[in-house]
């Protein structure tokens, strides 16, 4: 297949349908699969009940009164610092009480279900940079909501939205260059035929000259895929090594439509201004939730350390409410997520007219990370950011508006191939 030049290959392309006509059939999930399923269920249950027990203990305890005090006291009271000394300790604390299920998560289960090729030192190596990167950025960043909060109680909320939304967009920005390489190996896709097919695929789409990277995803997954990151001038097409080893060229092409409609139509933007309305109502959330909570329990959080949400000691309080928001929030967010990559597939089918290719990568995806093509309610409502792969099968086999002589959704953004 690595040997097809542009103009044929875009054309066996357009010619899918007249020799791959026959829909591809869905797969039906092994017990396996369905048992692997069953366990990411379970620790996604553990995980969302762990991140609301610690923070309560945390405040119940009495132990966020007394690593407040410890942090003045060490700090001389000069109040960013004790802050920041206080959210960094909580930091680590809440690192190693998470470690023991993100080990046997991501590593104990991920390999007995045959999902993983991390060593151990590669997942404690990827741990230890999770973990810096997650310090630096809470001393950069944690004293902006709790200063808002003592300079303007009422409206914090809004003005903590506001000072973080630029901060937001620059780490999304900075990230691919600075954050994203601390734990993978990113380099140019090599030049050769299916260079020379995509760069040729996304000029019909009206992208010149885009940024396209390998990235070396079987050091830590059997998993293949790709992804858009960035904005502006750090955007870029990151392909897995393992697609280029997983898929044909058609199949790879078809990844990469779907990925352009992301880079091409600025679907990042729209995932940050889902965040940006997530902090905005949450920051709010917080606000009347948190303040309430003290009202009900003001002597028992006046005993253990604060009546005022600008105090240190109620950062545990502020993550509990804002970690209930984010979980109310999710199947909202899921579902947005999904429309958007949802036409992202059409789009990457519009580009390339190959149904065959599209259905095969998703049942190719099914079989090789245990898929179960129709998940149940819980991974489709709180877990499943994309289409589910039994829709996304049926989608590749049935949309083909081009045979119908319909128009396409995209049509306008689309040069037919020369």
């Amino acid at each position: 297949m690595r040997k097809l030049g542009p103009a044929l290959l875009f054309a066996l392309s357009l010619a899918a349908p007249a020799f791959g006509a026959d829909p591809l059939p869905i797969p039906q999930p092994t017990p396996e699969a369905l048992a692997y399923h069953h366990g990411q269920d379970l620790f996604w249950l553990a995980d969302q009940a762990l991140g609301f027990l610690f923070p309560a203990v945390i405040l119940f305890a009495g132990w966020s009164a007394g690593l407040t005090r410890w942090s003045r006291r060490v700090t001389g009271g000069r109040w960013y610092f004790t802050l920041a000394l206080y959210a960094l300790i909580y930091s680590v604390i809440a690192f190693v009480v998470e470690l023991p299920l993100s080990y046997e998560r991501d590593y104990v289960f991920a390999h007995a279900y045959d999902q993983s090729n991390q060593t151990l030192g590669k997942w404690t190596h990827d741990q230890v940079i999770g973990l810096v990167v997650q310090l630096i950025i809470v001393a950069l960043l944690v004293w902006i909501p709790f200063l808002l909060i003592r300079r303007s109680p009422k409206r914090w909320w809004l003005w903590s939205t506001a000072a973080l939304t630029p901060i937001l967009i620059v780490g999304i920005v900075l990230s691919p260059v600075l954050i994203s390489p601390l734990f993978n190996t990113f380099t140019p896709l090599p030049d050769g035929t299916l260079k020379t097919n995509i760069e040729a695929e996304v000029a019909r789409a009206g992208l010149d000259d885009p940024t396209i990277l390998k990235m070396d995803r079987s050091t830590d997954s059997k998993t293949f895929g790709a992804y858009v990151t960035g904005l502006g001038g750090t955007a870029r097409i990151v392909i897995y090594d393992t697609a280029l080893t997983s898929l044909d060229d058609r199949e790879i092409l078809v990844v990469v439509g779907h990925e352009t409609k992301h880079y091409l139509l600025d679907d990042v933007w729209k995932i940050v201004g889902a965040y940006v309305g997530l902090m905005l109502i949450g920051f709010f959330a917080v606000d009347r939730l948190a303040r309430a909570a003290i009202r009900r329990w003001s002597g028992r959080f006046g005993r253990f350390g604060f009546t005022e949400l600008s105090d240190p000691a109620a950062l545990p309080l502020l993550l509990f409410v804002f970690g209930l928001v984010s979980l109310v929030a999710t199947p909202i967010l899921n579902a947005t997520s999904r429309h958007i990559e949802h036409e992202a597939d059409r789009f990457g089918l519009e580009l390339t007219h190959d149904n065959h290719a599209a259905a095969s990568v998703f049942i190719k995806r099914n079989n090789e990370a245990m898929g179960v093509p129709y998940p149940g309610w819980l991974e489709r409502t709180f877990r499943l950011d994309h289409p589910s792969l039994g829709d996304r099968i049926t989608f590749a086999n049935e949309y083909h508006p081009w045979d119908e002589g319909k128009p396409l959704v995209y049509g306008d953004r689309i040069k037919p191939v020369e």
